[in-house]
C-alpha cells in the first residue's frame, strides 16, 4: 500500500482527504504546517519512508514554497503541490523548485487520487511504458543508469527530479525526433495534455539550465510540435 504524507492546514479538508486515499488503497499522514512536514520527513526512518508528499502552498510556520526549497537537503520523494485556484505563479514557482505535479484546491479527491496514482506509478517504474521498455539508448554524452535512476554527462552528475529523469529518458531514447507534447504528457506525466498547463514546460526549462553548461541548447523546441534532443 502507498503511504503519502499530506501537508495542509485546513484540518477539515485532511480529514476527508486522508478518508478517501485511504478508502482507495493509500496510507496516508497528515500534518498541519511547513513546520511539521520538515520535521516529519527529517524524522522518517527508512522502514516507513513516505512514497509522496501532497503539500499546500500556503500554510502556518513555513509555507509550502519555502518547504520546496529545503527539500533537496532532506528527502528526494515527488511532490505534488495544492495551490489555489488561479494561482498560477505560485504553480509555476513550485514545479521550477522541483514539485513534480499540482492540483488547484478545492480540489475533486478523485482527481487528487489519480494524480497521486500517476506520479508514484512514474515513480516506481518509470515513464518509460511498454512503448519504451525495450528500445536501447543512442550514443550520447548523457548516461542515464535506469535501474538508480541517475544521470551523468561527460561523467559529471546531473541532479534531476524524478519527473525530469523520466522526460531526458523519454527523449533521449528519441534522440534527434520531435516529440510531441501530447505523447510526453501523456507518458511522463501521465496525463492528458490540458489547454493552459505549462507543466511539461516548465520541466523541460528545468532540464535545460541543468544541461546548458553543456550545451548551447540541449533541447529544442519546436513552435507547434514538440521536443528534440540534441545533446
Amino acid at each position: 500500500m502507498p503511504n503519502i504524507l499530506l501537508g495542509d492546514d485546513d484540518e477539515e479538508l485532511t480529514q476527508l482527504l486522508q478518508e478517501y486515499l485511504q478508502n482507495h488503497g493509500i496510507d496516508c499522514d497528515c500534518v498541519h504546517d511547513g513546520e511539521a512536514v520538515v520535521q516529519r520527513l527529517k524524522n522518517t526512518s527508512p522502514a516507513s519512508t513516505y512514497d509522496l508528499l501532497v503539500l499546500d502552498i500556503m500554510m502556518p510556520k513555513i509555507d509550502g514554497l519555502s518547504v520546496l526549497r529545503q527539500l533537496p537537503t532532506i528527502s528526494d520523494i515527488p511532490v505534488i503541490m495544492l495551490t489555489a485556484k488561479g494561482e498560477e505563479i505560485d504553480r509555476i514557482i513550485g514545479l521550477e523548485l522541483g514539485a513534480d505535479d499540482y492540483i488547484t484546491k478545492p480540489c475533486n479527491p478523485r482527481e487528487l487520487l489519480a494524480r497521486i496514482n500517476a506520479v508514484i506509478k512514474r515513480t516506481r517504474l518509470s515513464a518509460s511504458d511498454s512503448t519504451l521498455e525495450h528500445m536501447p539508448l543512442p550514443e550520447s554524452r548523457l548516461h542515464l543508469d535506469q535501474n538508480q535512476r541517475l544521470c551523468q554527462i561527460d561523467g559529471t552528475e546531473l541532479q534531476v527530479t524524478g519527473t525530469e529523469f523520466d522526460l531526458l529518458l523519454a527523449l533521449l531514447k528519441q534522440k534527434g525526433e520531435v516529440v510531441s507534447k501530447a505523447w510526453l504528457s501523456e507518458h511522463v506525466l501521465q496525463r492528458e495534455l490540458q489547454p493552459f498547463d505549462r507543466s511539461l514546460d516548465v520541466h523541460v526549462s528545468r532540464l535545460r539550465k541543468k544541461l546548458q553548461p553543456f550545451h548551447d541548447e540541449p533541447i529544442k523546441a519546436i513552435r507547434g510540435k514538440g521536443y528534440q534532443l540534441v545533446l
